[in-house]
């Protein structure tokens, strides 16, 4: 039986990237709203499909500030301030443009959308080829045989494409060793520590050597003084930062595949286009 190809779309990374690309005020339908955002997504969407043909098309959203990583760790992400006010009110008419387009809107209350993404790969990796646009790297998680990640690049319907393959080449480790890269190295985008002292570039090298946190951890005396001390006196750290990391992919998904048949076109395009006038 032929394989069907599943498009997961990160709606958030399409909806900051559309509004940073133009001018809110430029853009603005009969009531005052600005829609540069919302007509980005739409543009992008349109390239997506018709490059990637696929036959079925989910888009996923974050879903408020409060998920249960910052229950673990209150300060996640809040080194992040508001969104523009130009931008707010686009949230919610983002998702209305994508569902009057066909395409399925998941959000779930605790989880991110890279949770959402992750939870439908794991579903459905065996059986459809997937193909993820994302502007965030930690979704080379998600790497296989059957996922390929889409980074978006400047314009729209350009991307880097990350297969599983170019990933081990680049990397020089598999995709679910990432987290553990993460966990070491931290990340000042979404405000977790890592070990204090420990870069990317260490970091990726001591993954690539000892091949996670529990084989560095059993080769502490193989490593540097310096390394060592970090790594104790931050271990707490480190587990914490690797739970932050990771992308959980047990979510429960209210989702029928029958209900992402893609089945869009260029007349549907422009209707929506022009609905939001």
């Amino acid at each position: 039986m032929e394989r069907g190809h599943l498009l997961l779309i990160d709606g958030m990374a399409l909806l900051f990237r559309s509004f940073y690309a133009t001018a809110p005020r430029w853009m603005m339908n009969s009531r005052g709203v600005s829609t540069n955002a919302v007509r980005g997504v739409i543009k992008q969407i349109e390239a997506a499909t018709n490059a990637l043909q696929p036959t079925h098309v989910v888009c996923c959203w974050d879903m408020g500030s409060t998920t249960f990583r910052t229950e673990w760790f209150p300060d996640y992400k809040a080194n992040r301030g508001e969104p523009p006010c130009e931008l707010v009110p686009q949230f919610d008419l983002a998702k209305e443009v994508v569902a009057m387009l066909g395409v399925p809107n998941i959000g779930v209350l605790g989880a991110e959308a890279d949770d959402c993404i992750g939870s439908l790969v794991k579903q459905y990796r065996e059986h459809m080829q997937i193909s993820i646009i994302t502007g965030d790297r930690d979704l080379f998680q998600l790497l296989s045989e059957h996922v390929t990640v889409y980074l978006l690049a400047k314009g729209i319907g350009n991307y880097e494409a990350y297969t599983l393959e170019r990933f081990i080449e680049e990397k020089r480790i598999q995709p679910h060793q990432l987290v553990d890269v993460k966990a070491l190295m931290g990340d000042a985008s979404d405000n977790y520590p890592g070990v204090r002292g420990i870069g990317e570039k260490q970091a990726f090298k001591l993954i690539q050597q000892y091949g996670s946190i529990e084989g560095i951890i059993e080769n502490l005396a193989n490593l540097t003084k310096a390394q060592q001390q970090k790594i104790t006196e931050h271990l707490d750290l480190l587990h914490l930062s690797r739970k932050l990391a990771a992308i959980h992919c047990d979510i429960p998904i209210p989702l029928r595949l029958e209900e992402a048949k893609w089945e869009g076109g260029c007349k549907r395009f422009a209707e929506v286009l022009e609905a939001i006038r």
